[in-house]
């Protein structure tokens, strides 16, 4: 097999990418260059890529469990609904014996970790460190060592940053407001706001200057309606000033839009974005952020959770995180002795052994040029000699031994797979591809690394955006085709599935109607005679409605029947097995204006629909929900978890179709919203005027 070749379609390609028309260079790529002085704290956090969380403290010893509900961990005391006097006796218990500031701190470095944050504080208000503020610390327990003051030494003695996650709720101390709705005995009575803002700034005061320099604030806890936009900007502006090379988190404001963890506007303070438990779908570019994520479904200790993510589940979402050019922070709960929970260690150590092989493809990159590679990820790194050094992450070894890099348009230097020994790969140009011949067996069950140098930086010609309301369609569809580079001069499609290369298929003038069939809309983009992009696919499949139900108009009443029911759920119950503890006629779907705790609701009904047609159903929930239409499932959003929206679609024929809503909340905040449309238009909530019930 040759070698790369230098084709004449490379020269094209590489001619046409370097015109005046080129996308502006990647703002990630550009901040490593040339940083304004301002931005030179977050050099070393870029270049790491991957830190260790760490969340131990008091709720470490009832290990998730109180009084036969195993379900805790580091919100036990309130989902627990333990009262102070309580939960203050942990104190006296709390004694990790087994704890090794070194031994910590050398397997995060033995994991690939460049960082490690630690809570110093979490919303119980107990803190970890020999704090003059309070008593209600470390040094008040059997224990009596600082445990962030050996931690911080053993961090950097392994060449690590320290960071301490500082939570800004606090249900421990009397100025802190508001008060849990269930403490119906702990008066607020001249409790202080101002005041306990006071003993907070003072506490990261105390962090900031006690225990060396601090490579990272990591605040939580602001959402309550005390803390304000006005407190994020002094509490934000007094770390800046203790300590002008500490990074700080966006949750020291009011910003963050929900889980996502992203500010919503640059008037609110915060060096990066924190997405909880989830990835941005395609990277945010020009946004610093990180992932934090637990290992099995836990952020403290709990020891019935055996949910573990496997190795190579936590090696790819390393691998997806810094492909789309953010960190990973990967969460430990210590048990209350001290040590690290087995299967955590394991999973350290195996994640060590992938990053001594495969480090340098994790370790100051950028994100990916690519869109989705239907077999793995792609970071990417500046080298010598005007190139860059693409790391394919494959995991998803080719049979075939034909790894298909589509619309890579550089000329190739050199491929090379990572291990021990790099092994150097041919390969050769089918098309708008480059293909890699790699061998026979995957070097690594987590995530095999080919380093694919290429020269200037990264070309990559997407897939044409096929665009289409709906995958399904009742009478017609319309289809847009977008290149979404202005390189490309034409774009060809086909509608039989065959791709467009040939004389089957058709130039794209513009939006056009499918009515007769199912089809697969395949597209590519051209340059002059020559398809540069891989090509995109789209299915749309033609549908029978769902024919209305028959009603007689004399037994409809306007409005749905509301039902709820107590008790005490992580997932929605069965409904069909519980007794109503109140029911009456809502006139829409929505919650009670106060705000309840251990319910749940059942909404059933009819919702009225104009034509025949495909219809589009948004559920937003916290906690979970679901929408069904008659018996089918249109929408699932069970399970724990703060507001969220997930959609789904049916085809439904003119007329009444049977509609239930199913809803729970444990503890916390509590919403529910539904909306509709026909598909491709935009959403509104369900119209009361459209919904009804039958009369008994």
């Amino acid at each position: 097999m040759s070698h790369f070749l230098t084709a004449s379609i490379v020269l094209l390609l590489m001619n046409s990418a370097s015109t005046a028309s080129d996308p502006a260079p990647d703002p990630i790529a550009r901040a490593h260059e040339g940083m304004a002085p301002e931005d030179e704290r977050m050099n070393w956090w870029r270049e790491a890529r991957f830190g260790l969380f760490i969340h131990w403290g008091l709720y470490a010893i009832p290990a998730g469990e109180w009084i036969g509900d195993a379900g805790h961990a580091e919100w036990i005391r309130t989902t627990a609904q333990i009262t102070l006097s309580e939960y203050d006796l942990l104190v006296e218990q709390f004694n990790p014996v087994n704890f090794s500031a070194e031994e910590w701190a050398r397997l995060a470095k033995e994991a690939g970790m460049r960082y490690i944050v630690i809570t110093s504080k979490h919303h119980d208000g107990f803190c970890l460190f020999d704090s003059a503020q309070t008593d209600f610390d470390i040094m008040s327990t059997p224990f009596q060592r600082d445990i962030m003051k050996e931690l911080s030494d053993a961090t950097r003695a392994q060449g690590l940053r320290m960071g301490w996650y500082h939570s800004i709720m606090d249900w421990h101390h009397p100025d802190y407001l508001p008060r849990r709705d269930w403490e119906t005995n702990r008066s607020s009575d001249g409790a202080d706001f101002d005041r306990f803002v006071e003993y907070l700034h003072a506490q990261v005061e105390e962090l900031l200057t006690n225990y060396g320099d601090i490579g990272v604030m990591w605040f939580d806890g602001e959402w309550e309606n005390t803390w304000t936009h006005e407190h994020g900007i002094a509490l934000y502006d007094h770390v800046r000033a203790i300590a002008p090379s500490t990074i700080i988190n966006n949750r020291v404001d009011k910003g963050r839009a929900g889980m996502a963890g992203l500010t919503v506007n640059d008037s609110f303070r915060g060096d990066f974005g924190t997405p909880e438990q989830e990835i941005p779908p395609t990277g945010l570019p020009g946004i610093d952020w990180e992932t934090c994520m637990t290992m099995n479904d836990h952020w403290g200790y709990n020891a019935q959770d055996s949910n573990w993510k496997s190795t190579t589940q936590l090696v790819r979402t390393l691998v997806d995180v810094a492909s789309k050019g953010g960190n990973f922070l990967l969460n430990v709960g210590p048990k209350a002795d001290g040590t690290f929970p087995e299967e955590s260690t394991i999973r350290l150590r195996e994640i060590g052994a992938w990053m001594n092989v495969n480090g340098e493809s994790i370790y100051g990159t950028s994100a990916s040029p690519f869109g989705a590679l239907p077999w793995g990820r792609c970071t990417t790194k500046s080298i010598p000699d005007d190139a860059t050094r693409l790391y394919l992450h494959v995991f998803d070894w080719p049979a075939d031994g034909r790894l298909v890099v589509p619309g890579l348009a550089n000329e190739v230097r050199s491929a090379n797979l990572l291990g021990d020994e790099r092994l150097a790969l041919s390969g050769w140009r089918e098309n708008s591809d480059v293909i890699i011949e790699v061998p026979a067996e995957s070097p690594s069950p987590h995530s095999s690394v080919i380093a694919l140098d290429v020269s200037g930086a990264p070309v990559v010609y997407l897939p044409p955006a096929i665009t289409v309301p709906s995958a399904e369609f009742v009478d017609m569809v319309e289809i847009t085709i977008d290149a979404g580079d202005p390189r490309i001069e034409a774009i060809y499609f086909t509608i039989d599935g065959s791709d467009p290369l040939g004389p089957s298929a058709a130039r794209y003038q513009g939006p056009f109607r499918l009515s007769s069939s199912s089809a697969t809309i395949r597209a590519r983009g051209y340059i002059g005679d020559r398809a540069v992009t891989p090509q995109s696919v789209f299915r749309v499949r033609r549908v029978e409605p769902r024919p209305p139900e028959v009603v007689d108009a004399k037994h409809l009443a306007a409005g749905m029947r509301s039902e709820a029911f107590r008790g005490d759920w992580t997932r929605l119950p069965d409904f069909a097995s519980l007794q109503a503890t109140d029911s009456s006629i809502a006139e829409g779907i929505s919650l009670p204006a106060t705000r309840e705790e251990h319910i749940a609701r059942r909404f059933a009904g009819l919702v009225e629909v104009a034509a025949d047609d495909v219809y589009e159903f948004s559920l937003t929930s916290d906690d979970g929900a679901r929408l069904l239409v008659g018996e089918k499932v249109v929408i699932n959003n069970d399970g724990l978890h703060v507001a969220q929206e997930k959609r789904g679609t049916i085809a439904l024929a003119k007329g009444l179709h049977p509609i239930t809503i199913e809803w729970f909340n444990r503890t916390g905040d509590a919403d529910l919203e539904v909306k509709m449309a026909r598909a491709g238009e935009p959403m509104k909530p369900v119209e009361p005027s459209k919904l009804f019930h039958q009369r008994d």
